[in-house]
């Protein structure tokens, strides 16, 4: 932890065990110029008392399912709307103190890099700013705690490019099982943090909305709770995605080429409560990684005449739904397959870092890929019924094909969030096999890091 040296407690410059133990041996040849001292300056975030974070450290974070978020938000009252506010009240700081403490424990050359700087200055920000939060017990209390947590989802759209950048900088820095280790405790923390909030934001408008009351006369109310999309249909999302991203392939691409189309089988009416815009994240990046094998391929001369089909195949089993993506675009290179899942190594590392340059926010959602003159999803999807438009939905998006290297790993851990898996199988020279695996009955918590877990690192 970072903590004073002095022995007055006079604020001095903030150290830890991890540096002590582990930068002694760097020559100053060995640290990156962000890290050493400009005019007895660094780059690293200002001592702050360790006290406070370490109450919030010790509480343990409470973690949720999707048939909780369901039966919570479907007979909402204003004593059940409270209840969730002060449940967010309590749950944010505690989930953001335990990602404070993780980014404490990494070596200080690392914490000193600007772009891990900033996320924790983000980060320490929005813990002083929501453990202060008093108790909610008004509406109004409420309207103003909302406020707070949408401008702190907005601030925080830069998060993952920052970190992203951050850990391909430091790459030579840790060892790249731990910085994967920490990108994706990092992540799925801040998928947790979105959700709760963006959840209880939805709740809140719908709390506010006219057709909430019994006599209403909208379906809303069967088709969403907040955020949570009660009958998410697989076969409909694959559709969607993949009209996406062909059209979005299409902007980039010779005008002669010819794009795959798309043979979907298996148990097409299946549904599962899941939240929309993981599963389109998720959906869309295999099939864009899909498509570009494929037009990659035809590009050298691979393929002749008509490319051959992207398969999807829903299965469904008593407690899962397997969505399966098969192409013929080659396989995975040969040097790109062992760091398939990693955010900090590779063989395109300074590439990625430079793509990443021009991604100032990223909020991982489909939304951020789209062409601009696209109806969205949602506007084609759930049959005239709205939805909740949330934080995510108006972001800066990126050039279509710029390539950040990080679709595959964040896509796992969208799919590990809710106890479901992604694997990949690579058929070298013929094409890939990715199965995407998702809790149908939505009854598993999510899968949370409980305590800071990042000492051993």
């Amino acid at each position: 932890m970072w903590r004073s040296c002095s022995q007055n407690g006079a604020k001095t410059f903030p150290v830890t065990g991890t540096l002590r133990a582990r930068s002694g041996a760097l020559s100053r040849a060995a640290i990156p110029k962000y890290a050493r001292p400009v005019h007895g300056k660094t780059t690293a975030p200002p001592w702050r008392p360790a006290s406070t974070l370490d109450e919030w450290v010790a509480k343990e974070a409470r973690p949720i399912s999707l048939r909780q978020l369901m039966v919570f938000g479907r007979s909402l009252t204003e004593a059940r709307l409270l209840s969730s506010a002060n449940y967010v009240r309590i749950e944010l700081p505690t989930r953001l103190a335990h990602r404070i403490r993780d980014m404490q424990t990494l070596p200080y050359v690392v914490v000193t890099n600007p772009h891990i700087s900033l996320v924790y200055e983000l980060y320490y920000k929005a813990f002083e700013t929501l453990r202060r939060v008093r108790e909610i017990k008004t509406l109004e209390d409420n309207d103003r705690f909302c406020k707070k947590i949408s401008e702190t989802l907005q601030e925080h759209l830069t998060v993952i490019p920052r970190l992203a950048m951050g850990v391909l900088e430091c790459r030579d820095l840790m060892n790249p099982e731990d910085m994967d280790k920490f990108m994706n405790t990092i992540l799925r923390s801040r998928i947790s943090r979105r959700v709760i909030a963006e959840q209880h934001l939805a709740l809140t408008e719908t709390f506010s909305s006219p057709w909430h009351f019994p006599d209403a006369s909208s379906s809303l109310e069967t088709e969403f709770v907040g955020e949570v999309f009660l009958k998410c249909n697989a076969r409909e999302v694959v559709q969607r995605c993949f009209s996406e991203v062909i059209a979005l392939a299409s902007t980039t691409s010779p005008p002669n080429t010819q794009f795959p189309e798309l043979k979907l089988e298996g148990h097409l009416d299946a549904t599962f409560p899941y939240i929309l815009s993981h599963l389109e994240y998720i959906i869309g990046e295999l099939l864009r990684n899909s498509i570009q094998a494929i037009v990659e391929k035809q590009g050298k001369g691979g393929l002749k005449g008509k490319p051959p089909p992207i398969e999807v195949t829903v299965c469904e089993a008593s407690q899962h739904v397997i969505i399966r993506v098969s192409d013929q675009g080659g396989g995975i290179p040969r040097d790109i397959l062992p760091y398939l899942w990693a955010f900090s190594k590779g063989p395109r590392s300074h590439q990625r870092l430079e793509n990443l340059h021009q991604v100032p926010k990223m909020a991982a959602t489909l939304q951020e890929v789209r062409v601009t003159d696209l109806p969205k999803p949602h506007e084609i999807a759930q049959k005239e019924v709205a939805i909740h438009d949330s934080s995510l939905s108006t972001l800066s998006s990126r050039p279509p094909n710029l390539r950040l290297g990080m679709g595959l790993p964040l896509s796992r851990v969208y799919a590990e969030y809710w106890a479901g898996s992604l694997n990949m199988h690579s058929l070298e020279g013929f094409g890939v096999d990715a199965f995407l695996q998702i809790s149908k009955l939505g009854n598993k918590n999510e899968q949370l890091t409980m305590r800071a877990s990042m000492d051993a690192v």
